[in-house]
């Protein structure tokens, strides 16, 4: 999962990161109200949220450039 970012354009990569966001706001929700299974899912997902919007930062620098 670590690197399956790679090969997303920006606008999957601006599209995954909106999901992602969702989702954890969801896992908060449910963490205070006790309903959390994993807690644990939090920090991996708030580390893939890091890795997106790393991501979309580069292509913001120009580092990253689309090539679709």
């Amino acid at each position: 999962m670590k690197n399956s970012f790679n090969d997303l354009t920006y606008t999957e990569l601006v599209t995954k990161r909106e999901e992602l966001q969702q989702t954890y706001l969801k896992m908060r929700i449910d963490k205070v109200m006790g309903h959390l299974e994993n807690p644990l899912g939090l920090r991996t997902i708030r580390r893939q949220l890091t890795r997106l919007n790393t991501m979309i930062h580069e292509y913001a620098l120009g580092i990253r450039e689309q090539n679709k």
